[in-house]
């Protein structure tokens, strides 16, 4: 049988209260528990550590030499909870995100600054991902996703919604003309991802009144890559409003059918394993997105 922290705070104890029933009293334990977990300390490491006289306690030799040993124990468990107790009031540590990559570079990106003033011990390491991350194979902390969540070995806290438009350019519209109805929209381009297909589902009602998922022209599997062919004038998109806001604010981007568009918002989700003890460095920074997002909508 090994040692255990019990057995050496008993022994201190004795030691430093000078008997068995002030040691008791001092953690909350019987004498009998007290004297049972000394004699048992004794048998494990088969030596004596204390010789007993009807007046007092006497260290031996070798209770002298494991006294040592174990008060340097106790202070080092000590000091690891006092540590761990301060980073819990100060978050610090490697904290490692994962999102895909327009909700990287338009809504996390511009939150570090403020995250990093307030937490300057928490070292961040961003990844930008366009599938489903492993968050354990990865070494993730916390993932960012978008849209419905189907892994039921994950925790989720909503951090809000994000609402999709199908967006054009005005240099596009101007040489391919406005299309007049949903159903035009097959005789342009259409800028569409790769994968999942549930990603081309548009917020438009189809000819046949059911809901449209059309088939791209130009597929890609990064949303910000589809942006980027939009802004070049290369088709038409649908995209989330996070990621398009200052385009339609300036113009660059245009929505089209705004009084035919299905209000369909896409959940902002922050995601980890269920068994995981969430770190402070973890909740500081979820806490932190999820009052940025709330005190300015992306659903806009």
């Amino acid at each position: 049988m090994k040692t255990t922290l019990e057995d050496m705070q008993v022994f201190v104890a004795v030691v430093d209260t000078g008997s068995l029933t002030a040691a008791a009293q001092a953690l909350g334990l019987t004498v009998s528990a007290a004297s049972r977990t000394l004699s048992r300390l004794e048998q494990k490491l088969q030596t004596t550590l204390l010789r007993r006289t009807t007046r007092r306690l006497e260290l031996t030799e070798e209770g002298a030499l494991f006294l040592a040993h174990g008060r340097a124990i106790l202070d080092s468990v000590d000091a690891a909870e006092e540590q761990m107790l301060a980073r819990r009031m100060r978050p610090a540590g490697r904290l490692r995100v994962d999102a895909a990559t327009p909700f990287m570079l338009h809504v996390l990106v511009p939150l570090i600054e403020g995250f990093r003033a307030r937490y300057p011990d928490v070292e961040l390491e961003l990844a930008s991902n366009e599938g489903i991350t492993d968050l354990i194979e990865k070494r993730t902390d916390v993932a960012l996703r978008i849209g419905i969540l189907k892994d039921s070995t994950l925790h989720a806290r909503l951090l809000g919604t994000s609402r999709i438009r199908v967006l054009a350019s005005p240099t596009y519209l101007a040489r391919h003309g406005m299309p007049a109805s949903p159903g035009e929209l097959g005789r342009h381009v259409l800028l569409g991802f790769s994968e999942p297909e549930t990603l081309n589902d548009w917020p438009l009602h189809d000819v046949d009144g059911s809901a449209m998922r059309i088939r791209p022209t130009i597929a890609s599997s990064s949303g910000e890559t589809l942006r980027q062919m939009a802004l070049a004038n290369l088709g038409i998109v649908c995209l989330s409003d996070f990621m398009t806001r200052e385009d339609r604010a300036s113009g660059r981007l245009v929505q089209l059918f705004p009084e035919r568009t299905l209000e369909v918002l896409q959940p902002i989700n922050a995601v980890y394993y269920r068994n995981t003890v969430l770190a402070a460095r973890i909740t500081s920074f979820v806490d932190y997105v999820a009052a940025a997002l709330g005190a300015r909508p992306l659903d806009a």
